[in-house]
C-alpha cells in the first residue's frame, strides 16, 4: 500500500511517498480503507520534533513512528474474529489510537477505540471533520457517563468542537 512517511524530523521536505506492508487486524480490530484524512498541527509538531518533548514519544534521534496522520474517514474493509459491532463496507470515521496511521491507504483500528459509524449520507469529506470534537465527546458521554436514550444531560461551556459535538 501507499503511504506518506518520514524517517528524521524536519520540514515538509522530510516528507515521502512510500510502499509499505499492509496491515492485517488483530482480533479486536478493523481494518479500514481511507477515504479521507486530515494535515493537523499535531502532525507538523510530530513531524518537526518540535516541540522537543514529541520525540519522547516518536522516537528521541528519528520517529518509530513513521506515517502520521490524526484523523480519518473510511470503509471498514475487513475484521478481526472478536468484533461484531462493525461490519465490511461501514463507513465509519476515527483517531487512531496512537494518534498516527492515517496518511496511508489502510489503517488497523481497534474496535473499541475513538471511531464511530458516518451519519447516513455524509461524505467521508466533512465526517472527517467531526473527529477532534466528536471522538473526544463520544467517549465520555458513551463509555464513562454511560448515557443512554432518554436520559438528560447538561453540557456546560458548549462553544467548542467537544462541547457541540456532545450537544
Amino acid at each position: 500500500m501507499k503511504a506518506v512517511v518520514f524517517t528524521r524530523y524536519g520540514s515538509p521536505d522530510v516528507l515521502n511517498l512510500a510502499d509499505i506492508p499492509t496491515p492485517t487486524p488483530r482480533d479486536t480490530e478493523l481494518l479500514v480503507r481511507i477515504h479521507t484524512t486530515t494535515v493537523s498541527p499535531v502532525d507538523c509538531s510530530f513531524r518537526a520534533g518540535d516541540p522537543f518533548i514529541t520525540r519522547f514519544y516518536l522516537g528521541l534521534r528519528r520517529p518509530k513512528k513513521t506515517v502520521l496522520g490524526t484523523a480519518l474517514a473510511g470503509e471498514v474493509v475487513a475484521l478481526g474474529k472478536d468484533v461484531s459491532q462493525f461490519q465490511p463496507g461501514d463507513q465509519i470515521f476515527a483517531a487512531p489510537a496512537d494518534g498516527t496511521g492515517a496518511h496511508a491507504q489502510y489503517i488497523c483500528l481497534p474496535a473499541a477505540g475513538a471511531l464511530a459509524k458516518t451519519p447516513p449520507g455524509m461524505p467521508p469529506e466533512q465526517a472527517v471533520s467531526l473527529c477532534d470534537g466528536a471522538l473526544t465527546a463520544l467517549p465520555f458521554l458513551r463509555d464513562s457517563a454511560r448515557i443512554r436514550r432518554g436520559q438528560r444531560v447538561l453540557i456546560v461551556g458548549a462553544s467548542g468542537a467537544i462541547g457541540t459535538s456532545a450537544v
